[in-house]
């Protein structure tokens, strides 16, 4: 499967189900932003938890198959630290990558309200598909 048809299948796929929009896409930076609403809070009234990590996650992701043209790659490996409590509202995942090799991947990834408080950080490791 290449990227544009792995891209075209977001709004059939989890993505498209949780509400995920590709904001930017860069060589070395991925943006995914949602508007969280009420589907999206715990009984606390705060976006949950498995949301954040589920953002930072597919920005990551997304970032892995930029960098690695197309191919695609899985987490292997993801640490979340929850910083504020988000809510209802606009929120901004951003992907970077902190080390490369030619299969594996570790990146950073962060979100960010609307006001700009950050919510929660994220490193994770992504390992490369081999092309069948």
């Amino acid at each position: 499967m290449d990227w544009s048809e792995m891209m075209s299948r977001n709004e059939t796929s989890f993505w498209g189900f949780i509400g995920f929009k590709l904001l930017t896409t860069e060589e070395d930076k991925v943006e995914v932003g949602l508007t969280a609403t009420e589907k999206h809070l715990n009984p606390m009234g705060i976006v949950h938890g498995g949301v954040l990590t589920a953002m930072m996650d597919q920005a990551m992701g997304t970032l892995a198959m930029i960098h690695w043209q197309g191919t695609p790659g899985v987490t292997t490996q993801i640490d979340v630290n929850f910083l504020n409590a988000m809510t209802s509202g606009e929120l901004v995942a951003t992907a970077h990558i902190v080390h490369a090799s030619q299969r594996t991947l570790i990146l950073r990834a962060e979100i960010h309200n609307e006001d700009g408080i950050l919510g929660c950080i994220s490193t994770a490791t992504f390992r490369m598909l081999k092309n069948n």
